[in-house]
């Protein structure tokens, strides 16, 4: 089996962070391992309280995934301290780390800034050089290039930009003020022979319940990858599961809510008490539905 594993903060309600990463790469098809850069107390309302791993406790954690169950892909996920962000740049070379997806968290849903600025340029030069593809929405995106981003044309530009800035691949997100769905794969890297400049036209779903989406849709990047599909097929597999959790409607907690990561969880085990007497009963009696 291929192996995960996710680097980032955990949400306590389980919609976000490494509860969500664990639930998208299980249902990916790989083995999820976590190194927890923080503790939070949130539900789907909001954060309460975050409390921060120690350098030394997140490299411990780090150390003890790759020198025992070495990880096919890793995923990074929110990480605000520059202390943080130097230990996991370090760890990732020391250990030639492959297929790194970064989701670049730095601005919440309502707009604040998530990431003080010395975070930023130790992001920029810690860990996205080393990404295969960073997954930045349009406000990332705006903090990466200095500059607004207000249409297609600007995304295409930008994404391009951010290439030749770090020389990582880059999935821009188009949620944020340009369209609902529609996000562009730009990696420049052997371009002149197959390289990758598309768009992927998402499926506009009617759902208000998206906490966690970034952190699924970079995991399921990361899940793909580490089961060595190409970058460009695993961003149109990861789009396609993310649009099945959204079209299951789940519709948890007083806030805008979780996705069903495991919408497509149907075996032996995941029955309710119910189904499973149910089936129970007709498998003893299968005259009964003649």
């Amino acid at each position: 089996m291929k192996k995960a594993l996710t680097i980032a903060g955990s949400d306590s309600c389980g919609g976000a962070g490494i509860q969500a990463d664990i639930k998208t790469m299980t249902m990916n098809g790989v083995y999820a391992m976590s190194a927890v850069t923080a503790l939070t107390a949130q539900n789907t309302t909001g954060v309460t309280g975050i409390m921060e791993a120690s350098p030394q406790f997140l490299e411990q954690q780090i150390d003890a995934v790759f020198e025992d169950i070495f990880p096919d892909a890793v995923k990074i996920g929110m990480v605000s301290s520059t202390d943080l962000i130097k230990v996991i740049g370090e760890k990732l070379r020391h250990y030639e780390a492959k297929n790194i997806v970064v989701d670049p968290v730095m601005v919440a849903t309502s707009g604040s800034r998530l990431i003080a600025e010395e975070a930023v340029e130790t992001l920029e030069k810690e860990l996205l050089p080393l990404a295969t593809v960073i997954t930045p929405n349009i406000p990332e995106a705006e903090i990466l290039t200095g500059h607004a981003i207000t249409s297609e044309e600007e995304m295409e530009a930008a994404a391009k930009e951010i290439f030749d800035l770090f020389g990582c691949g880059v999935l821009l997100k188009g949620g944020h003020r340009v369209n609902d769905a529609n996000d562009f794969l730009y990696d420049g890297r052997g371009l002149a022979s197959g390289g990758t400049s598309r768009w992927f036209l998402g499926r506009r779903i009617d759902n208000p319940n998206t906490h966690g989406t970034g952190c699924t849709l970079s995991s399921a990047i990361a899940s793909n990858l580490a089961k060595g599909f190409d970058l460009e097929t695993s961003v149109e597999r990861a789009k396609a599961y993310i649009s099945g959790a959204l079209e299951a409607m789940l519709d948890l907690g007083k806030g805008s809510g979780p996705m069903q990561q495991n919408f497509d969880l149907t075996g032996e085990f995941a029955k309710e008490a119910d189904a499973a007497v149910s089936a129970g009963a007709a498998a003893q009696n299968p005259e009964s539905e003649a």
